[in-house]
């Protein structure tokens, strides 16, 4: 991915543009998208002792906050 004079990548846009899609290219290949449930676990608040946070326990926190 390296070219050997780095400095003619950036002469011209569109050859910038079509190096940096490229590399863009070569990571989604190596790495891929991911998949749903590593999304829905980061998804998931825990409080300092590293238990779930349910929705009734943000809305008590909700009214003490709001008043």
């Amino acid at each position: 991915m390296i070219p050997r004079h780095p400095s003619r990548i950036f002469r011209s846009r569109w050859a910038a543009l079509l190096w940096a899609a490229g590399v863009i290219f070569t990571a989604i290949t190596f790495i891929g998208f991911g998949d749903k449930e590593s999304h829905q676990a980061a998804a998931m608040i825990e409080d300092a002792t590293g238990t779930n946070v349910s929705n009734s326990d943000l809305a008590v926190l909700e009214n003490f906050v709001n008043g």
